[in-house]
């Protein structure tokens, strides 16, 4: 529920693919075949210009190790939802179809028996065994596995600050949320650049949606807000409807007042969120953690002698009595599924399983995430270097590919990039290790596993109530009842009724 995730089903329209393999083929039979499956079939998101060559080095790498040919068709990322649902209406379905969510369409499909049910199955496959069962619960369809998911960081919440401004006004980093509220005052009214320009503290984009890890999101949550929804003694109830949300928003809204936070927080582009920090406008973000090494290396690109000082990271905030609810991700990030059309037999799963087990095993999950060692990276201890050269640069682009077919959801096995310098070893050592502590207080969501079906119809019309309702109070359109009353005619517009659905669903989940 409220995810950035689109969970509303949607008309499809055909989109060409990217024709370097073929989703069809005699390999491995058709549709419904109950052939032995001796070459397999893949369709997978591409997220850059360029997909990977079929004849390459790597993808005749990945194959030597899973002992089968691969026929991947590759699919802009822009169009891929609606080729799924173009590809699974045909008579060429591959056998592992790669899902970038939990959508209405692949929710419905699979509770309809159009992708295997692994719930059972998984266990039997080592590198297939998730390593965190509540990442794995709330990936599930109502407590059913209908994909392998593909991991993701469970923590990666953060706070970037110019550390160079904390330095020069005499501060501490922060720890509590009345630590950053000072922060972000003194950054607008102390002059931390030292040259009289005018400079805010937070730093917030235009942000659209609820419980999507934004910046809002993080804020209610180190105010006490549960994670979308909040378990009250075995009911769930939205955590929006709680004190909590009120409480943070409005501190919120008084920093916003204040004039703490950009003016044009309703509307700046969220693409570009690190200029007014590199370019001395405003010293903090709330985000995620690759963000503040983003900014070190803009800082490092205009001076490389003189950059160590600029960024420094922390991890969530306690609420100022020291109690701590850190945010976390889902964890994942979509599905590796299996459609039965042309996976009928339970042969040809174990042979899919099979393979994909390989592909999540530690020497699999570095082909896919890592490359070839010696050809476009070194091991340094446990960490990956880069190899300069026209053929490593050629099979670094296709692993920036191929790590959408993975899934690691036994633990990410790959070896992490070795960072550049030391500022960069620094700052890395810094948030990896306030993301193991943050992961001790970390606050799942109850309601994770669950999908509703008024929500499923309605959702986005709900939703925009919510992320309206909320901006309008931030903004001062509004006023403390104004938000109440628009909370309230969420649940009188058909949100009771989710609740209702949900909890049927918990309850079933919990006995």
């Amino acid at each position: 529920m409220f995810s950035r995730r689109a969970l509303l089903g949607g008309a499809a329209a055909g989109t060409a693919t990217l024709g370097l393999a073929a989703c069809g083929g005699s390999s491995g039979g058709g549709s419904g075949s109950s052939e032995e499956i001796t070459s397999l079939r893949i369709m997978a998101p591409l997220l850059s210009d360029t997909a990977p060559d079929p004849e390459g080095e790597l993808q005749t790498a990945i194959e030597e190790f899973i002992g089968m040919p691969l026929e991947i068709t590759w699919v802009p990322n822009s169009s891929y939802d609606d080729r799924v649902t173009v590809t699974m209406a045909s008579d060429s379905i591959p056998h592992v179809m790669v899902q970038t969510g939990k959508t209405a369409e692949f929710a419905q499909t699979a509770q309809a028996g159009g992708y295997w049910d692994l719930t059972e199955i998984l266990p039997e496959y080592e590198n297939l065994t998730p390593q965190n069962d509540e990442v794995a619960h709330g990936a599930s369809i109502n407590g059913r596995t209908y994909g392998i998911f593909r991991l993701r960081d469970a923590m990666r919440a953060a706070i970037s600050i110019r550390k160079d401004w904390l330095d020069a006004l005499g501060l501490d980093e922060p720890r509590a949320t009345d630590d950053l509220m000072e922060i972000a005052r003194a950054f607008t009214e102390e002059d931390p650049a030292g040259d009289g320009s005018a400079t805010t503290g937070l730093i917030i984009p235009a942000w659209s949606g609820y419980g999507n890890n934004g910046p809002y999101d993080l804020w209610e949550t180190w105010h006490g807000t549960a994670n979308v929804w909040k378990d009250e003694g075995g009911t769930l109830a939205p955590a929006f409807l709680a004190p909590e949300f009120l409480e943070a928003n409005r501190s919120m809204r008084a920093m916003i007042e204040s004039g703490h936070v950009n003016a044009d927080f309703a509307t700046m582009d969220s693409a570009t969120w690190n200029e007014p920090f590199f370019t001395g406008q405003g010293g903090l973000i709330a985000d995620v953690s690759s963000r503040g090494l983003q900014l070190l290396g803009l800082f490092k690109d205009a001076d490389a002698e003189d950059y160590g000082d600029k960024v420094t990271m922390v991890g969530n905030l306690s609420r100022p009595d020291g109690s701590k609810w850190s945010l976390p991700t889902p964890g994942y990030s979509g599905y590796l599924s299996i459609p039965k059309a042309s996976v009928p037999s339970d042969a040809q799963l174990a042979t899919v399983l099979g393979a994909l087990d390989k592909l999540s095993s530690a020497e699999g999950q570095r082909l896919l995430n890592n490359g070839i060692e010696g050809v476009n990276y070194e091991v340094d201890g446990d960490q990956s270097v880069a190899i300069e050269s026209e053929e490593a640069s050629l099979v670094q682009s296709d692993v920036s590919a191929f790590a959408q077919i993975g899934s690691q959801s036994n633990g990410y096995l790959g070896y992490p990039a070795k960072p550049e310098g030391e500022p960069e070893t620094a700052l890395d050592e810094k948030r990896l290790a306030f993301h193991e502590t943050d992961m001790e207080t970390a606050v799942f969501n109850p309601g994770a596993a669950y999908m509703s079906e008024s929500y499923l119809q309605n959702g986005a019309i709900l939703d925009q109530i919510v992320v309206d309702a909320r901006l309008k109070y931030l903004a001062g359109q509004i006023d403390e009842a104004g938000l109440t009353a628009e909370l309230e005619r969420w649940t009188a517009s058909g949100g009771q009724q989710v609740i209702d659905e949900m909890n049927e669903l918990y309850q079933q989940g919990l006995n």
